[in-house]
């Protein structure tokens, strides 16, 4: 049984069908990753499996029930979430944003400083743990918000939630591909990992299960082998891009070969076509 799971699930907000009929699982142990072009509906996707925004049909279950219905301090410590936007415009330390993500349980002092610690720790934030977050860099911010969301979701099972919309953005790639493998981490202990991620190859390196959305509805849905195919990928970003197998694994990056002289004459005309003055 899946741990979260969005039946035929359509969102439309100010007139414009956002979600038309959707439904995705998010099933234990694996990391789940939803992608596609800006505006394909990822992000209120998962803010309809978080329960922050309400579906105009379809329905949402969490453990088996429906979430709406469950309590909101349950709700939390069965699902953690890392929203796009994550700001902090507060001066609080690292180690007191990190601490927040213990709020909705009822654990010691004590056993909220060790895990608070340890996140710090997997994290690389250690050093940071005393800064004001307002301090920090973007990317040093955005691993404070996955921090704090990896304390609320401890202790890791098999009915766990993570749901972590573009968790890398900012991050230099050092701190990009921990951050992932972390994600991979918690999916190994049971966990259900849904992902938003731009990064196509990425995704595909630790995503076990894809979802290809375009204009607000699932494309194609499978593992990574069956969602990362040149006509598929292509079609849908509208752009030619190149699926190749690298040591065991796919690797996806754009098509560039052909395209290289028509980008140089694109810019000559866009360049006649404005007047500039270089």
């Amino acid at each position: 049984m899946a741990a979260l799971s969005l039946a035929g699930v359509s969102v439309s907000i100010g007139g414009a069908r956002i979600l038309d009929d959707v439904s995705v699982a998010f099933a234990p142990g694996l990391v789940t990753a939803l992608i596609g072009p800006n505006g394909a509906g990822k992000s209120t996707l998962l803010s309809v499996a978080a329960g922050y925004l309400a579906p105009d049909r379809g329905s949402v279950t969490l453990g088996g029930e429906e979430l709406a219905r469950i309590p909101v301090r349950r709700a939390a410590q069965l699902r953690a979430v890392m929203a796009q936007d994550s700001t902090v415009a507060f001066p609080f330390t690292v180690r007191e944003v990190v601490a927040m993500g213990r709020t909705p349980w009822n654990t010691t002092p004590g056993d909220d400083d060790a895990i608070v610690s340890r996140v710090l720790h997997l994290t690389e934030l250690t050093e940071f743990a005393d800064r004001e977050i307002t301090t920090l860099s973007g990317g040093e911010r955005q691993r404070a918000a996955f921090a704090r969301v990896l304390a609320q979701a401890m202790p890791v099972h098999e009915a766990s939630v993570l749901l972590l919309d573009e968790p890398t953005a900012a991050m230099d790639i050092a701190h990009a591909e921990s951050t992932l493998r972390l994600a991979r981490g918690i999916a190994a202990r049971g966990a259900a990992v849904g992902i938003v991620v731009h990064d196509l190859d990425a995704a595909a390196s630790y995503g076990d299960h894809l979802v290809l959305m375009d204009r607000g509805r699932v494309h194609a849905a499978g593992p990574v082998r069956e969602v990362c195919t040149p006509e598929l990928l292509s079609g849908v970003y509208r752009t030619p891009i190149d699926v190749l197998e690298h040591a065991g694994r796919v690797r996806i990056a754009p098509s560039r070969g052909e395209q290289r002289a028509v980008g140089l004459s694109d810019t000559a005309e866009l360049a006649a076509g404005l007047a500039l003055d270089l």
